[in-house]
């Protein structure tokens, strides 16, 4: 019971990063909200009649009045009860202490809302009276808000990480008109993109994840109804090795037998997401429904928006950047602002003064920064000041990963930029001309698969992989490398990038997938006191950006077909955004290769109509084949 309950706590902070702080300020903040505001709960009532739990928390100062920060959540209001307060509240804590109504609710179907849940519940555009969608219940909520908490000031924002950054994305669709602000933060854009598929392909490393979002409740909660599956290893490399095809995982999804020692039926299958994404292995029409990103013309200019996203977030960097280039697109007069920043999933919420990713330090007080001098000035301007466009920030402000500084501009990516392509050429070598027109083999052997992560450990989703060294993987003979000569001068890119493959393979499926590497000089000394101990920042091999294709969806993603055996072929691949500066001194390193495991499933390497359905014996070794005449277009700073 004990690691149940342990369990559901990892759950319900999936997305909201923990603070770390002296015990003195821990002693402080814990009071500081009981002191400072009153809590209360309350049900409200959608157009569908359905009832939505949402708690309160208004300051004691009623001298004022105050705008309404809202967040709407899956991950549970907690803790419940008028007696008991969060020690943290709203997106900062300047926020919290300079006085803000904070207001949060469990949404449909989720802990004590009434309802059924769907996950990525799709918008309805043209809904019928008392037809509701997630654009309705946050219209309602705002609308019962504003008419009903006393001290007020008319003005709304919401704001979320993650899953609540999604809810906060939606608040701006056919938004209510009190809502002023949304700050849309590592905000999922689509589910075939973010989270749990990059480009078609499963990410495995979220197995621990599914029940999370797929397990029935029929009920209003205040604990935790669904619960996570024991893998009973550390090695989770291994556990899914042996494992196998994923049918095999079907049993992990069968409630009713949660040791998963015996089942009547290996196919049956009790979570939802998971038969969701079983059954759907294409970006059909339930996976197209769902993706909000497609909606974002109908964002009102009244609505101020600031999109936050993190370098190196692996969970969903995707939707931050499609969100802010969506909103753009459509709706140009909008303001809509960018923030990237060197941070993994959530980073930025975090009140380290130290600020790693991994293994990989970029420097002091980068998220302190940013809450005090960015997220507080852009909800204090639009909520309590005068909300104009001269907010005082930029329309990007963005962090050079490799410089190590912020810089801001005008647009995102910044104007200034050129297209610039080096190739894949023989002898190891990334040359900014093609050499020649030749192939290169790897044997691609799906018993040994490349790890993403020396790592031993299993995880609830990974997240430090993404600045890991790469050193591990280039000694790999299944991982073609592709360098510069060391750098004579800074180089800079930034946007995003476009891998041109020209490949073949024996079989008649494969997964590609491409890394950009910072190889740093062999004199540097460690500046991370809390980096693995085996590792040294001289040479270091830092992932800049990765993507993989799943190479049947490399004309549609819709309508997938496999390869020719042999025939040349071209894939290519878009890689998300960077803006990282490799330094005079350093080289760039591209890396090739067809497995990337456990952080994705494996591909069997011959063509079958459903992965999730694959037998044994589908799975073969092949070997595959990359053109000297493939290219990676980079988009550079001039």
């Amino acid at each position: 019971m004990k690691s149940f309950y342990k369990l559901t706590f990892i759950a319900l902070f999936f997305i909201i990063s923990c603070t770390k702080t002296t015990k003195k300020e821990v002693e402080k903040k814990d009071t500081y909200t009981q002191d400072n505001y009153n809590k209360k709960e309350v049900t409200i009532t959608m157009r569908d009649g359905v009832k939505l739990h949402t708690t309160i928390y208004s300051p004691k100062d009623v001298s004022k009045t105050y705008p309404i920060l809202l967040q709407r959540t899956p991950y549970s209001c907690k803790p419940y009860g008028e007696s008991e307060f969060r020690t943290k509240i709203g997106p900062n804590l300047n926020l919290m202490k300079e006085g803000n109504i904070i207001v949060y609710q469990d949404v449909r179907g989720r802990w004590m809302s009434e309802g059924v849940y769907d996950n990525m519940r799709a918008y309805i555009p043209n809904k019928k009276t008392n037809e509701s969608d997630e654009v309705s219940d946050t219209y309602d909520t705002i609308d019962w808000l504003v008419k009903n908490v006393e001290n007020n000031n008319g003005n709304v924002g919401t704001w979320g990480i993650s899953y609540p950054g999604h809810y906060a994305t939606v608040s701006t669709i056919d938004a209510h008109p009190a809502l002023k602000a949304a700050s849309p933060q590592a905000c999922i854009g689509d589910f075939f993109f973010d989270d749990f598929h990059h480009n078609g392909a499963f990410l495995l490393s979220y197995f621990k994840a599914i029940s999370l979002f797929g397990t029935y409740k029929d009920q209003p909660t205040d604990s935790a109804w669904y619960s996570f599956p024991d893998m009973k290893t550390q090695d989770q490399y291994q556990f899914f090795l042996d494992k196998g095809p994923l049918k095999n995982l079907n049993e992990y999804f069968q409630y009713d037998r949660l040791d998963v020692k015996t089942t009547e039926s290996k196919n049956r299958i009790d979570d939802f997401f998971w038969k969701e994404i079983v059954e759907h292995p294409n970006y059909d029409s339930v996976w197209q429904s769902k993706g909000i990103i497609q909606h974002l013309n109908k964002v009102p200019s009244t609505v101020a928006t600031m999109i936050v996203g993190g370098f190196f977030d692996a969970e969903d960097l995707y939707g931050p950047l499609e969100t802010y280039k969506g909103i753009e697109k459509h709706q140009p007069e909008n303001y809509n602002t960018l923030v990237l920043g060197p941070w993994d999933h959530g980073g930025w919420s975090r009140n380290k003064v130290k600020n790693t990713v991994g293994n990989y330090y970029f420097g002091d007080s980068i998220s302190l920064k940013f809450q005090k001098e960015v997220e507080t000035k852009f909800f204090n301007h639009f909520l309590k000041g005068d909300g104009s466009k001269n907010s005082g920030l930029p329309e990007a402000y963005v962090f050079d990963t490799g410089k190590k500084e912020w810089k801001s501009y005008d647009v995102w990516p910044p104007q200034n930029t050129q297209k610039q392509s080096f190739y894949l050429s023989e002898n190891q070598e990334l040359t900014s001309d093609k050499k020649s027109e030749t192939k290169i083999n790897f044997i691609s052997n799906l018993k040994r698969p490349v790890p993403y992560s020396e790592d031993i450990k299993t995880v609830f989703t990974p997240r430090k992989y993404m600045t890991d060294d790469q050193r591990f993987a280039a000694r790999r003979p299944d991982v073609l490398v592709f360098e510069t000569d060391v750098l004579t001068e800074d180089f800079t890119l930034a946007g995003d990038i476009l891998a041109k493959l020209k490949v073949a393979t024996t079989g008649t499926a494969a997964d590609w997938i491409v890394k950009v590497i910072d190889v740093h000089p062999a004199d540097l000394k460690n500046d991370n006191k809390e980096m693995q101990t085996h590792l040294k920042l001289s040479n270091y091999h830092l992932m800049v950006r990765s993507e993989v294709m799943r190479g049947r969806f490399r004309n549609s993603f819709s309508n997938p077909e496999p390869f020719t055996p042999n025939k040349k072929t071209d894939v290519n691949i878009k890689l998300q955004d960077v803006f990282h500066t490799f330094k005079k001194g350093h080289k760039l390193q591209i890396q090739i290769q067809s497995t990337w495991f456990p952080l994705i499933d494996l591909n069997p390497q011959t063509y079958v109509e459903n992965i999730y359905k694959a037998d044994e014996k589908d799975f073969k070794t092949q070997t595959h084949t990359i053109f000297t005449d493939s290219s990676i277009e980079f988009s550079t700073l001039k």
